[in-house]
């Protein structure tokens, strides 16, 4: 068995199909079952439950295992992370549609990046390098993301009635979001370049977590009521999520 916090590439077999992989994790709060983009299974552990306690979960979870590899059987590969020119003809996504970036020459000291209502755009020296436009870039979409995802939480938590830490904005590779068992809200930075309404139900379906810590049917029943019509929501996330990691590097 690894260490807290370490992952056993080996694993072992899940029903005679595919590999599970385990991980020790000194965070975690309970035993949780991930399947990753890849397809690959990971059995996540906290420290103070036993192997055959988390493996004994496992074996409730199979189902749900089988489907959502099933899933991502459907689902094309992530893109690859594509170069931006800044030639002026650069399109990205914000909100669900593609808008112009556009690299402005300015004496500015430190590159500036300006939301409007048709795009975007980086005020910076016109010898910039491409990673320093893109660092620009990122950050100023990282604290967007922030921004309205604290205006979403603030509303959809007092409508629920619940209480939450954070939001902590990250890029995570395998989930959109997170919540932790103290209350720390984790979501993706590129959800600012989702639809808003994506980008609020996973607000919802993390803060239904303060409710419910699990995806029982009573968790579900509770998102319905929050937000009605969220599996379509979840559907743009199956099938559009990939390109959004196509669109800037991971830092």
């Amino acid at each position: 068995m690894p260490d807290a916090g370490g992952e056993d590439p080996r694993g072992d077999t899940l029903a005679g199909t595919c590999p599970v992989h385990e991980r020790r994790s000194a965070r975690a709060q309970r035993v949780r079952v991930e399947v990753r983009r890849d397809g690959t299974v990971w059995l996540v552990i906290p420290r103070h439950v036993s192997r055959a306690e988390a493996r004994a979960f496992l074996t409730t979870r199979l189902a749900w295992v089988e489907r959502a590899r099933l899933r991502l059987a459907h689902i094309e590969p992530p893109t690859a992370v594509r170069s931006l020119a800044w030639d002026g003809h650069d399109r990205l996504p914000l909100a669900g549609r593609d808008v112009p970036l556009l690299h402005i020459a300015s004496r500015l000291s430190q590159p500036r990046v300006r939301f409007t209502e048709t795009g975007m755009e980086v005020y910076a020296p016109p010898r910039s390098t491409p990673d320093t436009l893109e660092r620009a870039l990122r950050a100023a979409l990282r604290e967007r993301a922030r921004v309205h995802a604290t205006r979403l939480l603030d509303g959809e938590a007092a409508r629920l009635g619940v209480t939450y830490l954070g939001p902590r904005i990250a890029d995570q590779r395998s989930r959109w979001g997170s919540c932790a068992a103290s209350g720390l809200i984790s979501l993706n930075w590129r959800l600012v370049m989702a639809p808003e309404d994506v980008l609020r139900y996973v607000v919802v379906h993390e803060l239904c977590h303060r409710v419910h810590a699990d995806h029982s049917a009573h968790f579900w029943a509770l998102v319905e009521r929050q937000m009605p019509g969220w599996a379509q929501k979840r559907q743009w996330l199956r099938t559009g999520g990939t390109r959004l990691h196509a669109v800037l590097p991971a830092a």
